[in-house]
């Protein structure tokens, strides 16, 4: 250009436009550097400008560089910025890893910034998936979404993260008299949008604790035709475990489980013993956990503890589960992590099974351990001439 036959050559200044409003004149003098050096020492802060200007410049080495920053410092305040950013300029495996970064921590760094940065799409990618770290149980997940769709519709709102729910009920609560019992604030104008988020909320197992239900119908966030449509699926599944003697799932259905198994959580703040079972109806199976010398144990209480709810008394009972268990640093990036993948387990009355065989040396605490339960076997699916034999005869 400077030494050709093209008009920059006889110029002493030439102006170049530059579309990306990312770049700025500090990373654009890192990017010319970087031509003159092998390593450049990049400031995460600083990471995605040069991100931008060496994506313009096509320096391979130096996005290469950049992707690598990144990826090591994810943390809460730069996941949303480093995975829009990734998309923008195609790092796929920075964007992964934020994606990883968030299923694993969305419920334990929850912030107003961080909640207020969220996309509706990422959102929902978080919501949709059977990899999300739950702590402690589905109700929780709801609860999040509430904080987190006050935030995006009321992005001025800058109290404590403690201050949140309390506000967001109030909100919503002055909607619905607004509104009247007509119509559930998802199916309004403000809220339609979030509904393909909310779509992915696995209703089964909020529901099925009665305090959560009650919470679910006083907020009138999700359309009846939901919460009707979940009761008569609970319904009959606890018929089928009451009387047809479903005695759980006996093969690994993987999209079964990845879609409508219940996702729960805990966390272990220290090393010691511990005992305790998620709460809801669970189709009669009364299912402990227990953490102890190093173990993770099942055990299917019938008659030995006493229990809140019904107990199935049948002889054998299974369940599908998948058992997770990670340790994260103080910025959320994930120290070590063990999984059991998707399994069956079968149990007879009050039998107890080792699950998980931990290796003292890995374990750092605290410890978070994540399961997904499947607890009865999926409904067979009867094709529509069958159905109408059966009424006529």
């Amino acid at each position: 250009m400077f030494s050709g036959s093209w008009k920059e050559s006889s110029m002493n200044v030439i102006e170049l436009e530059i579309p990306d409003q990312n770049i700025d004149v500090e990373a654009l003098q890192v990017a010319f550097g970087s031509l003159y050096r092998d390593d450049v020492l990049i400031n995460p802060s600083r990471v995605v400008a040069l991100l931008a200007a060496a994506c313009m410049l096509q320096l391979d080495g130096l996005i290469q560089q950049c992707g690598e920053t990144m990826k090591e410092t994810i943390t809460a305040q730069t996941v949303c910025g480093y995975y829009n950013s990734a998309g923008t300029y195609g790092l796929d495996s920075v964007k992964k890893k934020c994606l990883e970064w968030l299923l694993n921590n969305l419920m334990t760094h929850q912030s107003v910034g961080l909640f207020k940065e969220l996309s509706i799409n990422l959102m929902k990618q978080l919501i949709s998936s059977s990899n999300l770290f739950v702590l402690q149980v589905e109700m929780d997940v709801y609860t999040a979404l509430k904080k987190w769709m006050f935030l995006q519709l009321v992005p001025s709102w800058n109290g404590s993260f403690k201050q949140v729910l309390t506000e967001a009920d109030a909100w919503f609560a002055e909607r619905r008299r607004e509104f009247g019992c007509d119509i559930a604030f998802l199916e309004s104008a403000q809220g339609n949008a979030f509904l393909p988020v909310f779509a992915h909320l696995r209703l089964q197992y909020i529901i099925s604790d009665l305090a959560s239900a009650r919470i679910v119908e006083r907020d009138a966030l999700l359309p009846s035709e939901w919460l009707s449509s979940v009761y008569k699926q609970q319904w009959f599944a606890m018929l089928r475990a009451e009387q047809d003697n479903d005695i759980g799932p006996q093969e690994i259905n993987k999209e079964e489980l990845e879609e409508n198994s219940m996702r729960c959580g805990r966390k272990l703040a220290k090393d010691g013993d511990y005992c305790w079972r998620w709460t809801g109806f669970n189709f009669g199976l009364d299912l402990l956990v227990t953490y102890t010398n190093r173990y993770i144990i099942f055990k299917r209480n019938t008659l030995n503890q006493p229990c809140s709810g019904s107990v199935s008394l049948q002889p054998r009972r299974s369940i599908a589960f998948r058992l997770r268990l990670a340790s994260f640093d103080s910025s959320g990036k994930m120290i070590c992590s063990r999984t059991t993948g998707y399994q069956i387990l079968t149990l007879e009355k009050d039998q107890e099974q080792i699950v998980m065989n931990l290796d003292s040396r890995l374990l750092t605490f605290p410890l978070y351990i994540c399961c997904n339960f499947l607890y009865t076997s999926p409904e067979k699916r009867v094709d529509s001439e069958a159905q109408l034999d059966h009424v006529e005869t």
